[in-house]
């Protein structure tokens, strides 16, 4: 009988300790040998190496965690989420409500784009336009409502909404700036923004680029003249070539990987709890007759599961289960049950329930979280134990699972999927996640067909309501009814972990797994 992945612990270590030690010596030599575009980078230079390609400089439809740290690098917006998930002012210097539909916003004074171009009223109103028309949009899932422009003199405007959203200032950090005339309802590729570096080169298909620092940034200057970004989805790949020197930066990394790395000399682990929510997604797709429509069905999966063995052994402890439907970390977050395991419940309410034979396809893309092939491979054989029969879809990188989550590629029962909290506000994920409606439906862009109209009016009025500890009452409510519609097979919170060569300094990694490229510096 073959163990499943989580006893297998000693060889998945030690093939990652041969390889490092093989690979290392590699790359060294190699390195020695001569300069080559993928060899050391230079003294000013910090060289990034993400596990996930990064398709576009721009977030319309692209926002991973650690895509932000460099998509800020080039673009900004009026405001971010800081370290502690709370708004600051970035290309604004005044952002305030001024009514319950209607926020006052003043640009800041001096802030230009990299052509030498000043920021612009028009460009604010034209970046909410182009978010909220691009097709599969990501970021508009978390706005209720698009606010409108209304200029007030060459420097100021204010927001407008139909209904309240006290959350705007929150908001607003996922709308990065361009000028009005080179934006447009895609992903931008390359172009002119207000941020710390410009693009010099880029590849999309390989996911390489290169960032040249702004000299005609309006705040501090970088500290760090260029960045080099790669992409490089094999983890073992990734540690060696840090190792090596031939990397700086690694994020996502699974705990053999930071345990390897932790004791190398030269080579710092940084750690932060994170707020991004991964999950085993159900289809909510399917017909009426099917049995993953009957939430019965759902639950009685998901005791099938063994969390913790995932969590403590596959995970070694880099993650944690929540006790809801997303992180416990978020601001209004709350506990509503936990997975339990228990495969002789999952068998009996299947028998209970006449579901007999039933077959699941599960899909997901590589990289989206660490350990995932690992982690489906133990799903698996955990459904196989109480007679559930699963198989899995794999895509990679830059391909067409997009399609296939928005139900227009193919059929799956089961995604894998990460859903980052770009705010750190409970609101914000549930607005994105579990507010669908038919409309958006429609154009597939609620979270995998999730529509249940009485959860979506509480998040509606959540959304509207000033008051805070009213609006988390309402957050409560919707989060108890989001539970017991069992919504997931399985979730956990990753915490946020990157590698980094101690040559980096000033990388403050914030619990959205992102940092600002203007505070790190080079030990020359």
């Amino acid at each position: 009988m073959t163990k499943p992945l989580f006893e297998q612990q000693f060889s998945r270590r030690t093939m990652l300790r041969s390889s490092l030690l093989l690979g290392a010596g590699l790359a060294v030599g190699s390195a020695a040998g001569c300069a080559t575009p993928t060899g050391t980078p230079g003294p000013t230079t910090v060289s990034l190496a993400l596990n996930r390609s990064l398709v576009s400089l721009d977030n319309k439809l692209n926002q991973f965690d650690a895509a932000v740290t460099v998509q800020r690098g080039v673009r900004q917006a009026l405001t971010e989420i800081d370290q502690t998930l709370r708004p600051r002012l970035v290309l604004a210097d005044q952002f305030k409500l001024t009514s319950p539909t209607q926020w006052y916003v003043h640009l800041r004074p001096g802030v230009r784009y990299s052509d030498g171009s000043p920021v612009q009223v028009e460009d604010i109103a034209t970046a909410l336009k182009m978010y909220s028309e691009v097709d599969g949009s990501f970021v508009a899932g978390f706005f209720p409502e698009f606010p409108t422009v209304e200029k007030i003199d060459e420097t100021s405007l204010t927001l407008n909404t139909e209904r309240p959203l006290p959350v705007l200032d929150y908001l607003m950090s996922n709308i990065l700036i361009t000028p009005a005339t080179k934006n447009a309802p895609e992903e931008l590729q390359s172009g002119v923004g207000t941020g710390p570096y410009v693009v010099t080169e880029s590849n999309r298909g390989a996911g390489t680029y290169t960032l040249v620092r702004n000299d005609k940034y309006w705040g501090t200057p970088t500290h760090v003249e260029s960045v080099r970004v790669r992409f490089m989805p094999d983890e073992t790949s990734r540690v060696v070539a840090l190792r090596s020197g031939e990397i700086d930066v690694i994020d996502s990394i699974t705990p053999d990987s930071a345990d390897q790395l932790a004791g190398l000399s030269g080579v710092s682990i940084d750690r932060v709890d994170g707020v991004r929510l991964n999950q085993l997604f159900f289809n909510f797709r399917k017909p009426p007759n099917h049995p993953l429509a009957d939430a019965r069905v759902r639950r009685a999966l998901t005791y099938a599961i063994d969390g913790p063995s995932l969590t403590d052994h596959v995970l070694q402890g880099s993650a944690s289960t929540p006790r809801g439907i997303i992180p416990q970390t978020l601001d209004g977050a709350i506990e509503t049950g936990e997975y339990t395991y228990d495969p002789q419940r999952a068998r009996a309410q299947l028998d209970a329930l006449g579901v007999r034979d039933l077959n699941l396809k599960i899909i997901w893309e590589s990289g989206e979280f660490a350990a995932d092939t690992d982690i489906m491979e133990s799903v698996v054989q955990m459904l196989g134990a109480v007679g559930v029969q699963a198989r899995l879809q794999q895509f990679e990188p830059g391909g067409d699972i997009s399609q296939w989550r928005q139900g227009k590629g193919g059929d799956w029962d089961v995604l894998g999927n990460g859903y980052p909290s770009p705010t750190g506000l409970a609101l914000t994920i549930m607005q994105g996640m579990y507010a669908g409606t038919a409309e958006k439906e429609k154009t597939r862009d609620t979270y995998h067909g999730y529509i249940f109209p009485e959860i979506t009016a509480i998040i509606t009025e959540a959304s509207e309501e000033p008051d805070p500890t009213r609006r988390n009452t309402l957050l409560a409510d919707a989060q108890r009814r989001i539970w017991d519609t069992c919504p997931m097979l399985w979730s956990f919170v990753p915490k946020a972990v990157l590698a980094r060569r101690n040559r980096i300094d000033g990388i403050a990694l914030r619990p959205t797994n992102s940092y600002d490229l203007t505070a790190v510096s080079l030990h020359i």
